[in-house]
Formats: C-alpha cells, structure tokens, sequence
C-alpha cells in the first residue's frame, strides 16, 4: 500500500453537494457518466493526490454519516470570513492544545473540521 486515493462522501444530489464543495474552494477534476449514475470527483488546489468522490450508490453509506475529515488552513479567522462571504456557515472555534478547530457541514450534514495549528 502507498497511499489514500479517493475518499468517498455519500450524498442524496451530487449537484447540490458539488456545488457545495466547489464554493468550499475545491477544483472539479471528474464529472462523467459512472454505470447508471454519475461519477463526481473533486479535490483541494494542487491535493490532486487525494481526492472525494460524490457517492449516492453505497446503501451502507448514508448520507450525512460522515465526520473527522480535517482540513488544514493557514488562519481560522480569515478562513471564517472568506466561508461566511459565500454563505458557508461555520461552526464554534473550539481551542485545543493542538490547534484551533472549527466544523462546516455540506447539505447532508457531512462534517469536516477546519484546522489552524
């Protein structure tokens, strides 16, 4: 094994959510036909090597079900600012002795943290 390639998010309208991460600030790499659905494969400017997948076919998946994916950001507070601006609502700051967290849902209530260290 070498390493993570694609991280599946289970979502109920790959549009809607695409749109959501896009304006979260990541780069469309693939929007193809996919057997009888869509494939929809997104990734942070110049993370290529790691990438999401929109995912409406894993039964087990649920959408929504998704939390502890960290984002590393450079400084919370304009991170917050910026997000607010395109209308992405951001939660609480919480301080830890590791850095600076704070979460953001995308419309199915997959959670990710933000972190400053």
């Amino acid at each position: 094994m070498k390493a993570i390639s694609i991280i599946s998010i289970p979502v109920t309208d790959q549009e809607a959510a695409k749109q959501f991460y896009l304006k979260l600030g990541f780069n469309l790499l693939v929007e193809a036909p996919f057997e009888t659905q869509k494939w929809v494969q997104l990734a942070l400017p110049g993370q290529e090597a790691v990438s999401i997948t929109l995912v409406t076919w894993f039964p087990q998946l649920k959408p929504g079900s998704i939390e502890g994916f960290v984002i590393h950001i450079d400084n919370m507070d304009e991170e917050i600012k910026s997000l607010n601006a395109k209308g992405i609502e951001v939660g609480k700051i919480d301080q830890t002795p590791w850095g600076k967290f704070a979460s953001i849902k995308d419309p199915d209530g997959n959670r990710w943290s933000l972190h400053e260290e």
